[in-house]
């Protein structure tokens, strides 16, 4: 055949095999939409707050950044004493000391749980519910100043028998205390702790549903996160893992699933000095989370260290090294949120965080950069890569490691490129690898 003359092209199948084979899969394309829409593309903070319901002040957010702060100042003033207690390459250790500090003073917390739970404990009833009333006026306040956290909201008591009235009276008087303030803020978020059955999760569903109703809110408008606590919810008794199940009994509500890191090791017999976040059993759980929460929208978070950065100063570097590691020992696992326990850990947690990103943002931002303009280097990227490359650089700029000008300038994307490549309609993804 000479240059240039077209392939003549056959085909040996009616085109009505392909409407066949289309119409048996649309229950399937249906389901897939349905159980897996992927990521809601929103900002996930890097980390929750805890703060018991009677020690939850207006002042809260401020006061942890202030103490973290002063931390600081007092066990690592400069960038390079910071760096040499956490190990920092000296050319990331200015840029993170100082986004630490910026984060610190501007916003150090991005997810507060006012905790009517474990960090509250058992309280007469009129006492509960003086301090729910008192959170939903302090967070309206906050949210009407421009001063709460990104992301806010409460823990209550679980769906067991003996606190479970306890807990949903708590829910009740704190969304209700919203709702009379002035509405829902956006960044509102509800724990739902020690998910056992995917019973309890129904019937959280059936308690958020009526109370939409009866405030005429939009139908989904109340979600809800998981903690996974218990043997139980990553393991039934019919072998099964329980956590996917939970997901699905959430009818599209459930937005995250927690790792509580004391409650499950105790709940395997783990004894009190190995319960971590690093141990085997926390392993497996948060991979048998991870695979049952990909695609759903759900998103995942580790738990916390009860090793707290207080006292001399060389117990403090020690507890800030662990706290450090176990950070980036959860980033490199795709785990992108955790728990902090103290004021103190604030500050690891931004520099495990700031590195993370900035160490690996020259390389991420152009690979994709090449991928973007199909042009060759030394990786072939797929549509798969594309959009893990597009998210990191996203969760990068989302809490401050990474400023949109020199991502940008090192890509020549926007924002809404980053976006588009981070979350791509259903099917993009097995396009040919870019040359």
């Amino acid at each position: 055949m000479g240059q240039g003359q077209q392939e003549r092209v056959r085909t040996s199948l009616a085109g009505a095999v392909s409407e066949e084979i289309s119409a048996s899969l649309a229950p399937v394309d249906a389901e897939l939409e349905r159980r897996y829409p992927g990521d809601p593309g929103t900002r996930q903070p890097v980390h929750t707050v805890y703060v018991p319901g009677d020690a939850f002040t207006a002042g809260t957010v401020r006061s942890w950044g202030d103490r973290a702060l002063a931390a600081l100042d007092e066990h690592a003033p400069d960038a390079a004493s910071f760096a040499a207690v956490l190990g920092l390459d000296d050319a990331l250790a200015e840029p993170v000391h100082a986004r630490v500090r910026a984060k610190l003073a501007q916003e150090p917390v991005e997810d507060l749980r006012v905790d009517f739970e474990d960090g509250y404990g058992p309280r007469p009833d009129a006492e509960e519910d003086e301090a729910a009333a008192r959170a939903a006026r302090l967070v309206a306040e906050a949210y009407a100043e421009g001063t709460a956290a990104p992301c806010t909201g409460i823990r209550m008591k679980c769906m067991e028998a003996p606190v479970r009235d306890r807990g949903i009276r708590t829910l009740d008087i704190f969304l209700t205390g919203l709702v009379e303030a002035g509405g829902l803020p956006g960044g509102l978020v509800l724990t739902l702790p020690k998910v056992t059955y995917p019973e309890q999760v129904t019937a959280m569903v059936r308690l958020l549903d009526a109370f939409e109703k009866a405030h005429a809110l939009e139908p989904g408008r109340l979600g809800f996160e998981i903690q996974i606590e218990t043997s139980q919810s990553i393991l039934g008794a019919d072998g099964t893992a329980t956590v996917a199940r939970l997901i699905q009994a959430a009818e599209g509500r459930a937005t995250g699933l927690h790792y509580g890191t004391f409650d499950y090791s105790a709940c395997l017999g783990v004894s009190a000095a190995h319960q971590a976040s690093d141990h085997p059993a926390a392993d497996h759980a948060k991979a048998v989370m991870q695979v049952a929460a990909a695609g759903t929208g759900v998103r995942l978070s580790d738990g916390s260290t009860n090793v707290l950065p207080v006292g001399p100063t060389d117990r403090v570097h020690d507890a800030w090294r662990l706290h450090y590691r176990l950070t980036r020992r959860a980033l490199a696992r795709a785990y992108y949120q955790g728990w902090d326990m103290h004021p103190g850990h604030l500050p690891t947690r931004y520099a495990a965080v700031f590195a993370f990103y900035r160490e690996g943002f020259e390389a991420a931002a152009t690979r994709l950069a090449r991928y973007a303009g199909h042009t060759s280097g030394d990786v072939m990227d797929e549509p798969a890569t594309a959009k893990a490359l597009s998210g990191y650089l996203l969760r990068g700029l989302d809490c401050g490691a990474l400023d949109s000008a020199e991502v940008t300038g090192l890509t020549g994307l926007s924002r809404t490129d980053l976006e588009n490549f981070a979350t791509p309609r259903r099917g993009d993804l097995t396009g040919a690898a870019s040359l």
